[in-house]
This record gives structure tokens, sequence and C-alpha cells, in this order.
């Protein structure tokens, strides 16, 4: 079959074009930047496009099977994703895989959230054959807290004290690949969940374990994590995810028993564990 990914040069979105690739399959990868597609792995076709310019569909949207839908955070996410939608349907795709969020509905204050619901809603009612996964929050952002984890001691993510089914990106990866190629998975959806929630506080035990040193977790404070955070991120983002953290810390992001078993169905086995990313993600910073 062949699969356009858009969203293919992320961390998800690599991760499902590889695990494509290493299936046999065609891909096509949507980017804007023509740089990205040079370091597309060998294999991969590029196809340069934006999906804010309704002039580039009939190029971006043509020579496909199935579309695996992954839309960047950002102003444009719902128009993208709707235009993505609207034209997997013109071109009668055989199947459509979206990644959305876990549990989104329950913070639809959030713009990425909310983008997300709308989208979702889009794809039920396009009649196009579809899977929709939802993950939590990756073990992967945590790759942001390099230097503060390492230079001060600090696990700076504002995740707070309930506790998050976060799930590690590579498994999302692999969820995506059997939701394209394999049978049985039109018309359903996955969370993308880990085995064990944790708090801020966890995070930042597992880091210390780690690297051997202690860490300790910088606090609920969105405040001052705002504030940290103004040079390093557009101010959209550090609204939105504010808005996100708030929410995470009042009531947290955890996985039921049936969301594991989702889970496990789609991967086939145990989703990845935080301890083992943090010590694999530990090793390589030392090294």
């Amino acid at each position: 079959m062949r699969h356009l990914v858009l969203g293919g040069t992320g961390t998800v979105g690599s991760l499902a074009v590889r695990g494509l690739l290493d299936k046999g399959e065609a891909v096509r990868v949507l980017t804007r930047s023509a740089e990205h597609a040079k370091a597309l792995p060998k294999g991969a076709e590029a196809v340069l496009g934006d999906l804010t310019d309704p002039g580039t569909y009939e190029k971006i949207f043509a020579g496909f099977d199935n579309l695996f839908l992954l839309t960047a955070n950002g102003p444009s996410d719902l128009m993208e994703g709707l235009a993505a939608v609207n034209e997997a349907k013109r071109t009668k795709a055989k199947r459509v895989v979206y990644l959305s969020i876990h549990d989104v509905e329950k913070c639809a204050e959030a713009p990425h959230f909310a983008s997300k619901i709308a989208i979702e809603r889009a794809l039920k009612e396009s009649g196009l054959p579809h899977t929709i996964l939802r993950p939590n929050n990756f073990y992967q952002n945590d790759y942001w807290s390099k230097d503060a984890v390492l230079q001060y001691g600090v696990y700076p993510q504002p995740i707070g004290d309930v506790g998050l089914s976060r799930v590690d990106a590579r498994d999302i990866g692999e969820a995506a690949v059997r939701a394209l190629t394999e049978s049985g998975h039109f018309g359903k959806t996955y969370a993308l969940v880990g085995p064990d929630p944790v708090t801020g506080k966890d995070c930042a035990a597992e880091f210390a374990k780690a690297i051997g040193k202690p860490v300790v977790y910088g606090g609920n404070d969105l405040a001052a994590w705002a504030k940290s955070m103004a040079p390093y991120l557009p101010a959209w983002a550090v609204y939105d995810y504010a808005l996100m953290y708030a929410k995470f810390q009042a009531k947290g992001l955890k996985a039921t028993a049936t969301q594991l078993a989702e889970t496990r169905t789609i991967l086939g086995r145990e989703p990845r564990r935080f301890a083992d990313f943090v010590s694999e993600t530990a090793a390589a910073w030392k090294a």
C-alpha cells in the first residue's frame, strides 16, 4: 500500500515513517522544507507542500492509499486537520489513522485539545474508514529537560501531583504502523498509555536514580513556569500548555484498566515503562 504521512518529520511521525519502510511499504512524507526532505530516510518520498495553502493540496493528496494524519500544535492546527480530512474524503482514501490526545474531552479549554476534538468529529462524520489513536503525554518530552536535570538537578515539566499515564513515542509510532497496515482497526479508538501513572515528583525521582545525583521536582507554579519558558516557546504555546498543565495538576490524566487494555491490544504487548525510558535516556546523556 501507498502511505501519505502528515507530520512525518516530527517525534512520532518519523517513527511511523521508519516503521512503514521497515515493513516494505511505500511512504510519501509531507514537508514544507526542502532541507527536511533531504533528511528523510532512504526509501521515503518527499512531497513539498503546506496544509495552510490550498493551492498545494492537489500535489499533496495524490498517489496514496492510506493517510497518517498528525498535525503540529499551533494556531493553524484545526485548519490543517480539517483540510486533511476533507482532502482524504475527496480523494477516497482507503483508511485514515489520526493522532489525537488521550481523554481529549477532559481539557477542551486548551486550544490544542479543542482542535483535536473537532478533527475527530469531522473524521467520524466523513464516512472514511478510520482509526483514532489517543496518546498520553510523551516520555520523549523529557528530552527538553536535559539541561535542567543534568546541570541544575531539577525536573521542570509541571505535570503535578495527581499523575499521568505517560507513554513512549516508540509505542505510538508502532501503533500507527499497525493501524495503517493491519486489518481489524477500522472504526476503533485506542488510548495509548503507559503501564504506571507518574507524578512530577515520580519523574524527578526516576531521573535522580538513573543519573546518580539528586533531582527535585520544579513544582506546580505555572506563572513561574510560563516566565521561564517565554524565551524558548512562542506566546501561544506558553498560554496553551499552561492551560493543559493546570488541568493535569487539578485532575491528572490517568488511564483506566480498559484504556490500558486498548494499548495492549493495538501493540500486541505491554507498553514500555517510564523507568526503562529514563534509564536509557540517562545512559545516552552520560555518553
